[in-house]
Protein backbone atom coordinates (compact mmCIF):
# COMPACT_ATOMS: atom_id res chain seq x y z
CA UNK A 1 0.00 0.00 0.00
CA UNK A 2 2.88 2.49 0.86
CA UNK A 3 4.46 1.63 -2.34
CA UNK A 4 1.32 2.68 -4.24
CA UNK A 5 1.22 6.01 -2.15
CA UNK A 6 4.55 6.88 -3.20
CA UNK A 7 4.31 6.20 -6.82
CA UNK A 8 0.88 8.23 -7.12
CA UNK A 9 2.71 11.51 -5.36
CA UNK A 10 5.23 10.80 -7.81
CA UNK A 11 3.34 10.44 -10.86
CA UNK A 12 1.00 13.82 -9.33
CA UNK A 13 4.27 15.55 -8.75
CA UNK A 14 5.69 15.10 -11.84
CA UNK A 15 2.32 16.19 -14.14
CA UNK A 16 2.07 19.29 -11.84
CA UNK A 17 5.68 20.11 -12.69
CA UNK A 18 5.25 20.04 -16.12
CA UNK A 19 1.97 21.84 -15.96
CA UNK A 20 2.26 25.56 -17.59
CA UNK A 21 0.54 27.86 -15.32
CA UNK A 22 -1.42 30.93 -16.79
CA UNK A 23 0.42 33.78 -18.09
CA UNK A 24 0.44 37.08 -16.10
CA UNK A 25 1.48 39.95 -18.05
CA UNK A 26 3.84 42.19 -16.38
CA UNK A 27 3.04 46.31 -16.53
CA UNK A 28 -0.78 45.45 -16.75
CA UNK A 29 -2.61 48.19 -14.49
CA UNK A 30 -5.60 46.47 -12.40
CA UNK A 31 -8.97 46.46 -13.92
CA UNK A 32 -7.55 46.48 -17.60
CA UNK A 33 -8.77 43.56 -20.06
CA UNK A 34 -5.91 41.71 -21.66
CA UNK A 35 -5.11 38.14 -22.75
CA UNK A 36 -1.95 35.97 -22.74
CA UNK A 37 -1.16 33.37 -24.47
CA UNK A 38 0.70 29.77 -24.50
CA UNK A 39 2.25 28.27 -27.82
CA UNK A 40 2.63 24.24 -27.20
CA UNK A 41 3.97 21.60 -30.24
CA UNK A 42 4.76 17.87 -30.49
CA UNK A 43 2.53 15.03 -32.32
CA UNK A 44 -0.59 14.00 -33.67
CA UNK A 45 -0.93 12.10 -30.07
CA UNK A 46 0.20 15.05 -27.78
CA UNK A 47 0.41 18.30 -29.40
CA UNK A 48 1.21 19.83 -25.73
CA UNK A 49 4.45 17.69 -25.51
CA UNK A 50 6.83 20.92 -25.88
CA UNK A 51 6.41 24.68 -24.81
CA UNK A 52 7.26 27.04 -27.57
CA UNK A 53 6.63 30.02 -25.78
CA UNK A 54 4.39 32.39 -23.68
CA UNK A 55 3.21 35.70 -23.59
CA UNK A 56 5.48 36.69 -20.45
CA UNK A 57 8.81 35.82 -21.78
CA UNK A 58 10.65 37.96 -24.12
CA UNK A 59 12.56 34.55 -25.94
CA UNK A 60 12.22 33.84 -29.24
CA UNK A 61 8.74 31.43 -30.28
CA UNK A 62 10.30 28.30 -32.22
CA UNK A 63 8.47 25.42 -33.86
CA UNK A 64 9.67 22.74 -35.90
CA UNK A 65 8.41 22.70 -39.52
CA UNK A 66 6.15 19.64 -40.37
CA UNK A 67 7.63 17.20 -42.94
CA UNK A 68 6.23 14.40 -45.12
CA UNK A 69 5.20 11.59 -42.71
CA UNK A 70 6.34 13.55 -39.80
CA UNK A 71 3.53 16.61 -39.10
CA UNK A 72 4.22 18.49 -36.24
CA UNK A 73 1.04 19.24 -34.48
CA UNK A 74 0.69 22.57 -32.11
CA UNK A 75 -1.55 23.62 -29.36
CA UNK A 76 -2.49 27.37 -28.65
CA UNK A 77 -3.54 28.06 -25.25
CA UNK A 78 -5.32 31.93 -25.05
CA UNK A 79 -6.50 33.17 -21.67
CA UNK A 80 -8.63 35.91 -21.40
CA UNK A 81 -8.17 37.75 -18.33
CA UNK A 82 -11.46 39.66 -16.32
CA UNK A 83 -11.62 43.68 -16.16
CA UNK A 84 -13.10 43.32 -12.63
CA UNK A 85 -16.64 42.94 -13.43
CA UNK A 86 -17.86 41.01 -16.43
CA UNK A 87 -15.68 41.51 -19.10
CA UNK A 88 -17.10 40.46 -22.98
CA UNK A 89 -14.03 39.31 -25.44
CA UNK A 90 -15.12 39.44 -29.29
CA UNK A 91 -13.18 39.11 -32.29
CA UNK A 92 -10.92 36.69 -33.31
CA UNK A 93 -6.80 35.32 -33.69
CA UNK A 94 -5.33 34.21 -36.52
CA UNK A 95 -2.60 31.59 -36.18
CA UNK A 96 -0.72 32.22 -39.32
CA UNK A 97 1.57 28.93 -38.98
CA UNK A 98 -0.84 26.69 -39.37
CA UNK A 99 -0.91 24.68 -42.44
CA UNK A 100 -4.33 26.61 -44.62
CA UNK A 101 -6.36 23.88 -47.03
CA UNK A 102 -7.18 25.16 -50.12
CA UNK A 103 -6.33 28.63 -48.93
CA UNK A 104 -8.69 28.88 -46.33
CA UNK A 105 -7.45 31.22 -42.99
CA UNK A 106 -7.08 30.08 -40.08
CA UNK A 107 -9.28 32.38 -38.07
CA UNK A 108 -10.32 31.29 -34.47
CA UNK A 109 -13.76 33.22 -33.32
CA UNK A 110 -14.06 34.53 -30.01
CA UNK A 111 -17.16 35.66 -27.66
CA UNK A 112 -16.19 34.70 -24.26
CA UNK A 113 -17.29 36.16 -21.13
CA UNK A 114 -15.50 36.25 -18.29
CA UNK A 115 -17.85 36.36 -15.28
CA UNK A 116 -17.05 39.10 -12.40
CA UNK A 117 -16.97 35.91 -10.27
CA UNK A 118 -14.01 34.41 -12.43
CA UNK A 119 -10.63 36.10 -13.00
CA UNK A 120 -9.82 34.16 -16.30
CA UNK A 121 -11.81 32.23 -19.39
CA UNK A 122 -9.15 30.45 -22.15
CA UNK A 123 -9.44 28.95 -25.33
CA UNK A 124 -7.60 26.97 -27.71
CA UNK A 125 -7.44 25.70 -30.78
CA UNK A 126 -4.85 22.71 -32.29
CA UNK A 127 -3.49 22.30 -35.83
CA UNK A 128 -1.08 21.10 -37.98
CA UNK A 129 2.27 23.32 -38.64
CA UNK A 130 2.86 24.64 -42.09
CA UNK A 131 5.64 22.39 -43.95
CA UNK A 132 7.01 25.93 -44.97
CA UNK A 133 9.90 27.26 -43.40
CA UNK A 134 9.60 31.33 -42.19
CA UNK A 135 8.54 33.70 -39.39
CA UNK A 136 5.07 33.48 -38.87
CA UNK A 137 2.31 35.30 -37.02
CA UNK A 138 -0.27 34.38 -34.31
CA UNK A 139 -2.43 37.76 -34.95
CA UNK A 140 -5.13 38.83 -31.97
CA UNK A 141 -7.65 41.40 -32.97
CA UNK A 142 -10.34 41.62 -30.11
CA UNK A 143 -12.68 44.07 -28.80
CA UNK A 144 -13.14 44.01 -24.44
CA UNK A 145 -15.64 45.48 -23.28
CA UNK A 146 -16.93 45.92 -19.25
CA UNK A 147 -20.29 45.83 -18.21
CA UNK A 148 -21.33 48.49 -16.39
CA UNK A 149 -19.07 50.70 -17.21
CA UNK A 150 -19.61 50.79 -21.44
CA UNK A 151 -16.05 50.79 -21.73
CA UNK A 152 -14.57 49.37 -24.67
CA UNK A 153 -11.39 48.20 -25.33
CA UNK A 154 -9.05 46.77 -28.86
CA UNK A 155 -6.90 44.13 -27.72
CA UNK A 156 -4.44 43.61 -30.24
CA UNK A 157 -1.08 41.41 -30.27
CA UNK A 158 0.92 40.19 -33.08
CA UNK A 159 3.23 37.38 -31.73
CA UNK A 160 5.97 36.10 -34.26
CA UNK A 161 6.62 32.53 -34.67
CA UNK A 162 9.85 31.32 -35.97
CA UNK A 163 9.13 27.56 -37.92
CA UNK A 164 12.22 25.61 -38.91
Amino acid sequence: MRMRVVAAVGLLSAYVGCVKRVPEPVGVPAGTPHVSWIIMHGDRDNPDAEFACQSTELAECIIPVSRPGAAVFSHVHVYYHGAGSETRYVGSYDVGYFERQGGSRSDVATNITVRGEEKISNQSVMGIVTSTPGTYVVRFALEASTVGSGRTQTVRAEVPVIVR
